[in-house]
């Protein structure tokens, strides 16, 4: 991959952020803006070098520069991306008819067996994207533009899972070295051509596009994980767009740049169920019955965010219903009892800064839990510096912001991935063979209510563990400048910038 610096935003951020975020317009802020350019404020650096095959797959997708074979409709149902029809030939198969008149950013003309490449280099990665969480897949090319996807199980999502970020298609010479390289490699409206490290990434409009030509002429991206620098840029006119305001800064903000999304995001505690005290059931208990979910809605979140009632949030509108039955409140009735003590039981709690309420949830949650008697000794990084420990259990206790339908459209996915034996982002090391069950029913149903009941029983039998305590589902503050038009606020966070954003 080729690094080399970028035109971006990155410097004018990070003078903001020395200065203490004045709130006045520097000099070469707003007024010097390229007309014809979208200067875009992330959340989050990369944490794979821009690999589609980790969650940077999302900025790939947000930026408009990797595109998958599927897509989505509001409701989650496939619609056509890079593939234009597909048909489920038998219970493991399924052919794909891919668009014509597709080129890669290198000129290279989309085929078959480049879908089938990229398909397959994900399918065997380690560990493989979220989305392929238990699921064996593989992909051949029957003939130039008709692609085969099978999978070692009958699997009635494969279409949703065709549509993660995860899974876009690159050409050959992305994967010609060590890692994947998405630049210059992608098909979407806009190329990326340069990338810098974890400050930023500037984009160009690819006039080869198989679709509408995009209205900007380029995008010029910075990550910024301090919230308060973020809101800065987007008050003086630093950025047109900016992810992810903190809610303690959306108030000081002009509210017609101020967005809500509602997002299917939620604010979870994850305890340790492997080593430590929270093996204990009992002591899980405790914890979970500590939580005191709508002070920290109050209190960090300003009202912005609502009270968790299980692992889906509203975003999920079927979820709330099918809770109210009694299969449901029995799984639940099951759940260990509280221990009667915990005093002086010492806990690690672990959470990251990127987002700026995590280390306030934090430190509600410590006072909360020692008012029951924990000890509570916290962890507080940067998400890249963090997430490897926490993956390897070395935190009692960890505080996540999550996505609940990132990958597919569809639940079950992240369930597994959170909290199956083999779950690849199993922050609670949960391994119980009563949730493996219910998330294999799950998995095995076709689209529609049955899948969707089941969905509700493998939550209840996650949160029977109580490997797991939801805290709250969050709303997504997105900023957008008074020159920009056409962001999509999407609430699956797939996509931000269209063919049809523009700046005035």
């Amino acid at each position: 991959m080729k690094h080399r610096p970028a035109v971006l935003i990155a410097s004018l951020i990070a003078a903001l952020a020395g200065a203490g975020c004045s709130a006045g317009l520097p000099s070469g802020g707003a007024r010097d803006a390229d007309p014809d350019r979208l200067r875009l404020a992330m959340l989050q650096p990369p944490r794979s070098g821009l690999s589609p095959l980790s969650d940077d797959a999302f900025k790939l997708s947000r930026w408009s520069t990797a595109e998958t074979l599927v897509g989505l409709d509001a409701d989650g149902g496939a619609v056509p991306a890079l593939a234009t029809s597909w048909e489920q030939v038998d219970p493991r198969t399924w052919r794909l008819q891919l668009r014509d008149g597709v080129r890669f950013h290198d000129g290279t003309r989309l085929r078959a067996t480049h879908a089938a490449a990229s398909l397959t280099a994900a399918a065997q990665a380690s560990p493989p994207p979220r989305i392929l969480d238990g699921v064996t897949l593989r992909a051949r090319a029957l003939d130039g533009d008709t692609l085969e996807v099978t999978t070692a199980d009958p699997d009635p999502l494969v279409p949703q899972r065709l549509s993660s970020p995860q899974l876009v298609v690159l050409s050959p010479a992305a994967y010609d070295g060590p890692a994947v390289d998405p630049v210059g490699t992608g098909t979407g409206p806009f190329e990326l051509t340069e990338v810098d490290g974890t400050s930023g990434a500037t984009l160009e409009r690819f006039d080869g596009y198989w679709g509408e030509r995009a209205a900007l002429a380029g995008i010029d991206v910075a990550y910024v994980p301090d919230g308060t620098a973020r809101a800065a840029a987007l008050r003086t006119g630093e950025a047109d767009v900016v992810e992810a305001v903190p809610v303690g800064q959306a108030a000081r903000l002009d509210q017609d740049l101020v967005h809500e999304v509602p997002m299917p995001r939620t604010n979870t505690l994850y305890l340790n169920t492997e080593r430590g005290p929270f093996a204990d059931p009992a002591v899980r208990a405790a914890a979970r019955e500590a939580v005191d979910r709508a002070r920290i809605v109050a209190s960090v979140y300003e009202g912005r965010a609502d009270v968790a009632q299980g692992l889906l949030g509203p975003a999920v509108a079927w979820a709330a219903p099918l809770r109210d039955t009694p299969s449901y409140a029995a799984a639940l009735a099951g759940r260990a009892r509280p221990a009667a003590r915990v005093d002086g039981v010492e806990i690690s709690l672990g959470t990251f800064t990127d987002r700026a309420e995590l280390p306030e949830v934090a430190v509600l949650l410590e006072q909360e839990l020692e008012a029951v008697g924990f000890e509570v000794e916290q962890d507080v990084r940067e998400y890249q510096y963090i997430e490897a420990d926490a993956l390897d259990g070395a935190f009692d206790a960890f505080v996540l912001s999550r996505a609940t339908v990132l990958d597919s459209g569809d639940p079950v996915a992240y369930l597994y991935s959170d909290f199956a034996c083999r779950g690849s982002f199993n922050l609670s090391q949960l391994c119980d063979p009563a949730v493996d069950r219910a998330l294999e029913r799950a998995a095995a149903l076709p689209v529609g209510e049955q899948r969707q009941r089941a969905t509700l029983a493998a939550e209840a039998a996650v949160l029977a563990t109580d490997a797991v305590v939801p805290m709250l589902h969050e709303r997504v503050v997105q900023g957008e400048s008074a020159r920009v038009s056409g962001v999509l606020r999407d609430p699956r966070e797939r996509q931000l910038v269209a063919t049809a954003t523009d700046v005035r």
